[in-house]
């Protein structure tokens, strides 16, 4: 009696190859997707106000947020934060920013609280407190103050 190998080396090398095409997806489209959790979403925060990119930063709005900066408070759009901020780092290009102090709150939100300095030398208190809403975590809230 002689056995038919099931996987011929042909077949063999192929579906190797496809695995290994199926693996390396998974890990690129890993890369793209926004980032999940409260550590990734700090560090990406946190980078989007160092470099003063209103867009990135906006990506983590829920779809309305509580903002305050530089006279403007109030809850605004997603929209609407990000065409304020974007003026806001306009008039206020950020130098550093820096992590001062993280929590979380009573009802299960995270708090981090930074400080920005900018290129015309004016510093600001930032705060931002992160909420998971609807399983994903966003921004709620937002403020710019003068330190």
């Amino acid at each position: 009696m002689c056995y038919k190998p099931i996987l011929t080396k042909k077949k063999m090398k192929k579906l190797t190859i496809i695995l290994s095409f199926i693996m390396l997806a998974g890990i690129a489209l890993a890369n793209l997707l926004p980032a999940n959790s409260l550590a990734d979403i700090t560090k990406s925060v946190s980078e989007a106000i160092r470099k003063g990119s209103a867009t990135e930063l906006s990506a983590f709005f829920n779809a309305s947020i509580d903002l305050s900066v530089q006279g403007k408070e109030g809850t605004f759009s997603k929209a609407q934060a990000e065409q304020i901020l974007k003026d806001f780092f306009i008039k206020n290009q950020p130098k550093t920013f820096n992590i001062k102090h993280q929590g979380n709150s009573v009802d299960g939100s995270n708090y981090v609280i930074g400080t920005l300095n900018t290129t015309n030398n004016l510093n600001f208190r930032v705060y931002f407190l992160i909420k998971n809403i609807g399983g994903k975590l966003c921004i709620q809230q937002l403020q710019f103050e003068n330190d």
